[in-house]
């Protein structure tokens, strides 16, 4: 009899460990999807869309594909040439002068970071400069546009890249001696 109550005693045991293991297992499984925030795969995917649908608008060489992106009062800086546009009128304008200066403009995302309305959008601009500093000479040079989001849309666009990379590329600078770097 003892053997027996030994028998059922182990084997209520054993069950409780498979019970335990099993509610064990399905919990890590279940906690990462209860604990991730609602939506985060559509908001990463927004977020990158943003930058896709930036670089798409600047590519498409049509400023009625990129100034949807922004909203009615744009905040759009040039820092390297100290351009300012208040609003899709004037940025319209600036977008036709770079086109003009640059007919062949091309960017390439090179990476994006776009968290809570606020972020980054690297790229790689090439072109050849017709009107900007009038040489005819290609050039290629990074750069990354900061930007603030509301309701999905762009509100503040600041880029930077640097303007004497440009410049070196098209002749009008020297190129640094090797042991300068």
């Amino acid at each position: 009899m003892d053997n027996l109550r030994h028998d059922v005693s182990r084997g209520m045991k054993m069950n409780m460990k498979r019970v335990l293991t099993g509610a064990i297992l399905a919990a890590m499984m279940v906690l990462p999807v209860i604990a991730a925030p609602p939506d985060s795969k559509s908001t990463a995917d927004r977020d990158a869309a943003v930058a896709e649908r930036w670089i798409a608008g600047w590519n498409s060489h049509d400023p009625d594909k990129i100034l949807p992106q922004f909203t009615d009062d744009i905040f759009y800086e040039d820092v390297a040439f100290g351009e300012v546009s208040h609003g899709q009128a004037e940025v319209r304008k600036f977008f036709l002068s770079e086109l003009e200066g640059v007919p062949d403009l091309e960017l390439k995302l090179m990476r994006a970071d776009i968290h809570g309305g606020h972020g980054t959008i690297e790229w790689m601009f090439s072109g050849t400069d017709k009107d900007v500093f009038k040489t005819g000479k290609k050039f290629s040079v990074r750069g990354v546009s900061v930007i603030d989001m509301r309701d999905g849309k762009i509100f503040r666009n600041v880029d930077f890249y640097d303007v004497a990379t440009v410049m070196r590329q098209v002749g009008l600078l020297p190129t640094p001696p090797a042991d300068a770097k």
